[in-house]
Formats: C-alpha cells, structure tokens, sequence
C-alpha cells in the first residue's frame, strides 16, 4: 500500500490520481450499505468519491457465512421499504430492477407456539386477517383491522417529517409545531411502550407477543421501546421482497452501481484514524501507516466506535460524543449457520418460535445481560420461500439454515462463557423439537457466531447490532445527526439518524450525503448517471486510493 499526501507538508503536491483542485474529494468509511448509498449519491452529484472497506468484501452486516461449501446470508434476509432503493438508483440513472432480481413475498411470516396454532402473516392484509380470525376468533381479527390502521397511521406521521428528512431535535420540532407538536408525540403513540401499545388492541397473549416482536428490528426490548416502533408492522405489511442470490447480492449491485459512477472502491483497506488539522477533517489514516487526504469524510461505523477514540481521540473530542454505556446498547444475537436437514415443520422463508414467557426472555437480556434460558427463535430456511413461490430442497436433503437468538450485548466487557452459549444453542435447539421441528447435521455444518465475534465484526460495539437501544421517546431525538460538530465529517449507518434496518440503513447515508452537498456548493462539479460496463457518462476519476 503506497504512501498518500501527508498533511505535515505545508506546501503538498496533489498525489497520482488526485482529482483536479476543482473536484472535491469525498473519502467514505466503511462500505455497509449505508456507506455504499452515501457514495453512490455524492458520485452522481459530481464529487470524486473513495470508498475504503476494511474487510475483503462490502455489505457490513449484509454479510454471508461459508458453511460446508455452501453461502449462507448471516445478516438481513429480506428486503422491506423497496422505494428507498428504487429512488437511490433512479437518481444515479439506473434501474433496481434491471441490476437485482426482486420477489415479493406472500408470506410475510410463519409463527409458532408449543401449544399451537401455527399462524402465516401474508402480503395480503385479509388472508392475514381470515388466518387470525381462523386461529383466534373474529374478535381479534377485529383488532387486527385496529391495529394495521393505527400502525399505519404512525407510519404515515413519521415518513416524511422525520425519517427522510435532517434529525430535528426535540426543541426543533417544538418550535416548528408549537403545542401541537405534543399532539403528534401522541399520535405516533410516543407516550407508552410497544407492549402497551399491543395490549391495548389484543386480548391473545400470542398475538401480543407476536405483535411485540417488531420491537427486535430496532433490537429493542418491545417492554421498554416506544409504541412508535409498532409502525415496523406497517413497512412489514406494505411489502416484503425475496432478493435472488441471497441479500449480499444487493451489497454487490450498490458497489456495482458505486464504480459505474465513478466510485473508487478499496476493500481490505483499515482506517486507523481521522485526519483533523485546523479544526477540520481532512482525510484518513490507514492502519499501515499511509495517508489520504479529503475534503469530507463519511463515516459508516457505529457511533460509539467514534466516540470512544478508535479513529483518534482528536476527532471524538471534537465531536462531542458520548460512548454507549453497555447496558444501554441493543440486542446482539447468538446466530447458526447450517447446512442440515430440517424435517418436521412446515418451514417457509421467515420462521419465528415462540419462548413460552416473553417478559422473562427479555428481562433476562436487558435486566441481568443473561442469554435467556427459553429463547424465542427466528430461523430463515433460505432455500424455500413460501407456498405461492414453492422453491425447496428435495425431501430429506440438506438445506441452508439460518438461526438468530436475542442475545446481550456483552462482547467486550464480559463476554459469555462459552458453556453458557453451548447450553444456549441446546435450548435453541430444543425450543424447536418442542414446536415440532428436528434440525440435523454434522459439526462441520454448523457455523456459531456469537456477541463476541459480532464485536469483532464491528468494533466498538460490543457486538450490538443496532446501536443505542431505543428505549424511550427520545430515543429518535437522540440519535446523531450526519453532521457533526466537526466540521467535512458526516455520519452515517444504523446508530445514527433514522435507525436500523436496511432500508433506514440507506437512508442514514442519502442524508450523509444531501448535508454535505449543501456544506459544499459547487458549480465546477458534473453529475453523473449510470451506464453498465462500469463507466459513467462523465469521464471517470480516480481519487487517492490506499
């Protein structure tokens, strides 16, 4: 890795390959999704965009395991909010559809009780609705109508005012609506917890926790989350799509997007730290010593990794950012990747296996950063989808699993035990036989990850997988912003504004790069668009590369 222009050198020559004086040059950390959206946007407006990625592959936690020969997704399965995508290659001339195959879902969801029934959520709101009725009675079927209804209503309360657009804070939002602005924290049911919010419209404890689960998408407990969240349930419902190829395929389509504007994209490339002189950023450190210099610099890392001095104690003094206190961090997760024989239960795509005592489960997390001793499971058969896309293996074959339990973000202060994460997968496994599902396969085939190795991952975290758990209404508020008190650095990814989640995920670093296009004006820059073959419509520019 060569050497790149040193800030010590008052006087420094452009190094080979820097753009024109002109061109302002953009360095991106970290290429998950939210630093690949945020180098896409800044590349078609015309900046000269690096993207380093310390790992030999993009996607962050769009991630696959190796597992007997066999990929499997070991990160998000699905794709949900498709619009923000849609936009994302609009805006840079392109087509999602022309770059990734899409299949929506009809089964949202198959759920699972030890005491029965099994429940199918669907695509279409009235089969849901004549499945709960079937399973529960018409009562709650009733309340399921109530329910999307308000959920909906949260949704639509939120979408623009706050999660596409700039965080506001608090007072901001005051100051813009007056009193009425505690009639909006009321309609998005800001002022009790997501379980509240769920037994207020079901009398059936499984339909609650069921309910409650949307909680976990932000990696919250739904008995501390604000009932905000439930609008989780509503993105769910306005569709859910299948990417063929497996999720990473959707990383490798935004990277491909990425260099056909431009993007000069450098994985196994570690940033050791961020170059502040004169009260800016001024580019990026590497690990083996090189240096490259920027007029902005996006970071796609978790807040708390900043915050704590892991890109250099300047910049996190500069920010004024608080590390996230341990007990304060997200869900991590015990996660299986198999390649084993599932027999049994009726497996579709997106599976979900109920703990008989969900409070306890969750307690146990939060309260005593314990793996629970009756896990819910969330098991993706990723080679089936669901009965109107019949695609599974054949009888008895070996098939690609994936398992994900709740688990206590202890990856660096107090990791687990390790026999205490072995009696966690047997429980694992036995909250399935219980349900009537038999998973078998050899050692070989087995893939375990723990919050530990989640830390490793993504350090900084503790292995949390979301950030700062959302557990109160200021949750939102407290989120940070892409702009930071330092200025030419922005931010981006889950910890900061608007959350987790894929689809939030992108969004985070759509706004990272809107902040930065307003903070750098320019009539010199060309917009770009698109074309296959990886060129784009101006001429390529090749910006420092580690």
């Amino acid at each position: 890795m060569r050497s790149v222009q040193s800030l010590s050198n008052p006087n420094p020559s452009p190094p080979t390959g820097r753009p024109a004086a002109s061109a302002d040059h953009v360095v991106v950390v970290g290429a998950g999704v939210g630093g690949l959206c945020a180098a896409v946007d800044l590349a078609r407006r015309g900046f000269a965009v690096t993207l380093l990625e310390r790992a030999e592959r993009v996607g962050g936690k769009v991630r696959t395991v190796s597992v007997d020969g066999h990929e499997i997704d070991a990160g998000p399965t699905v794709l949900t909010m498709r619009h923000v995508f849609d936009g994302l290659f609009a805006d840079a001339g392109a087509r999602l559809d022309e770059r990734l195959r899409l299949v929506q879902a009809d089964v949202l969801a198959r759920h699972a009780w030890t005491d029965g029934p099994v429940l199918d959520l669907h695509a279409h709101p009235e089969r849901s609705r004549a499945a709960i009725a079937a399973a529960f009675g018409p009562r709650e079927a009733e309340a399921f109508d109530r329910f999307r209804a308000h959920c909906a209503g949260i949704l639509a309360e939120v979408q623009d005012v706050f999660i596409h657009a700039q965080r506001p804070g608090f007072l901001d939002v005051a100051r813009t609506y007056g009193l009425s602005a505690l009639g909006r924290l009321s309609r998005i049911d800001a002022h009790r917890t997501v379980w509240a919010a769920v037994q207020a419209h079901f009398r059936e404890p499984r339909l609650q926790q069921l309910f409650g689960r949307y909680a976990t998408y932000t990696g919250a407990s739904p008995f501390q989350a604000p009932g905000t969240l439930n609008l989780i349930a509503a993105v769910e419902q306005a569709g859910v799509w299948y990417v063929a190829g497996g999720m990473h395929q959707l990383a490798r389509s935004l990277r491909d997007l990425a260099e056909d504007l431009g993007v000069v994209v450098q994985t196994g490339a570690q940033v050791a730290g961020l170059l502040v002189d004169g009260g800016r950023c001024r580019g990026v450190a590497l690990a083996d010593g090189a240096r490259l210099s920027a007029d902005a610099v996006v970071l796609n890392a978790d807040v708390s990794a900043l915050a704590d001095g892991r890109f250099g104690a300047a910049a996190a003094t500069a920010c004024g950012l608080s590390p996230t206190a341990p007990t304060a961090r997200s869900l991590s997760a015990l996660t299986l990747s198999i390649h084993g024989r599932a027999e049994g239960f009726p497996l579709v795509h997106h599976n979900v296996f109920f703990s008989d005592d969900y409070r306890a489960e969750f307690d146990a997390i939060f309260e005593r950063r314990r793996l629970p001793q009756d896990p819910t499971v969330y098991l993706c058969a990723q080679d089936r989808k669901d009965e109107a896309q019949p695609v599974r293996p054949g009888r008895g074959e070996p098939e690609r699993l994936f398992l994900i339990v709740n688990a206590p973000a202890r990856g660096d202060d107090a990791p687990i035990p390790e026999a205490e994460v072995l009696a966690c997968r047997e429980r694992t496994l036995a909250r399935l036989q219980r349900c009537g599902l038999q998973l078998s396969a050899p050692p070989s085939a087995i893939t375990l990850t723990r919050p530990r190795d989640f830390e490793a991952l993504f350090p900084g975290t503790g292995g949390a997988l979301y950030g700062k758990a959302a557990h109160s209404w200021r949750s939102s508020f407290e989120r940070s912003a892409a702009r930071t008190r330092l200025p030419g650095l922005y931010l981006a990814g889950g910890s900061v504004h608007p959350g987790a989640g894929i689809p939030m995920v992108a969004i985070s670093g759509r706004l990272a790069a809107d902040a930065l296009a307003e903070d750098f004006p320019s009539t010199s820059r060309s917009p770009r668009t698109a074309t296959r073959g990886g060129t784009s419509t101006s001429s390529r520019t090749m910006g420092s590369t580690a």
